[in-house]
């Protein structure tokens, strides 16, 4: 009897690991067709850690042609760009991907997933503001514009940080709710590529925001460009806020 009691005990110990599941699966994607950024091996190393921590599963890949159809990211509720850069999908995997958010899905943008995709307005207006130009890397001061979102709970109200310093166009989207932003008082945001040239964005530059978009949810935050940025437990805490409001819609109050 005591024998078949262990037995059982231990079958049951083995069957408990099939029987969790996750909060919810996100596709993490980072393929690139212009710059590749030294700091995706580390991004992908950390956002598999925050599945861990926060028990959700996470499916990384550069391949478009293996996930970006209805099949595939039926299976997620948030897919995130990781330092995308240039035309990622073709005309297929853009349908896919765009009934995704329609049916409820989330996105999520890092860095450079606002330097993706200039062509598919569709992508354009999602994401909210694209990449223009950006001086060399500078520590400057940051500021929260809004507290109550999943992950801003842990940034003092102004900080210190350092960072590539996108300067972006115009909004793409008039439904942009900003989180954080940089004083360019700190810092030199002048930039001079030649063919293009930057001066800033004045008294306002955002660097992270959020919105509901065409059925589903999207955040983007522009920091992510130095590898051991993704260390930093404030920023991943922020990363993990947006992967949680895009794939869940569950909102944060700070009070």
């Amino acid at each position: 009897m005591k024998l078949r009691l262990l037995s059982l005990s231990f079958l049951a110990l083995l069957a408990a690991p099939a029987m969790r599941a996750e909060q919810f699966s996100a596709l993490l994607f980072s393929k690139t067709a212009g710059w590749h950024h030294d700091s995706i091996n580390t991004g992908v190393i950390a956002i598999q850690a925050l599945g861990k921590l926060h028990d959700f599963n996470v499916f990384w890949t550069e391949d478009a042609n293996r996930v970006f159809n209805d099949k595939e990211l039926a299976k997620y509720k948030v897919v995130i760009f990781l330092c995308t850069t240039g035309d990622v999908l073709n005309d297929q995997q853009q349908a896919a991907f765009e009934k995704f958010i329609k049916n409820g899905g989330g996105f999520v943008g890092i860095h450079s997933a606002s330097d993706t995709e200039y062509e598919w307005p569709w992508y354009t207006k999602m994401v909210g503001r694209m990449f223009h130009i950006h001086p060399v890397v500078q520590t400057a001061t940051m500021k929260v514009e809004d507290y109550n979102f999943p992950g801003m709970d842990r940034f003092a109200k102004r900080f210190l940080f350092t960072e590539e310093w996108y300067e972006f166009g115009p909004p793409q989207s008039q439904a942009l709710k900003y989180l954080l932003s940089v004083d360019e008082k700190t810092y030199k945001p002048a930039a001079n590529w030649g063919t293009k040239q930057g001066k800033g964005m004045g008294d306002f530059h955002p660097t992270s925001w959020y919105q509901n978009y065409d059925g589903g949810r999207a955040f983007y935050t522009a920091m992510g460009h130095l590898p051991a940025t993704y260390l930093d437990a404030n920023f991943i805490h922020h990363i993990y806020g947006g992967i949680y409001w895009a794939a869940t819609g569950n909102e944060f109050h700070a009070e």
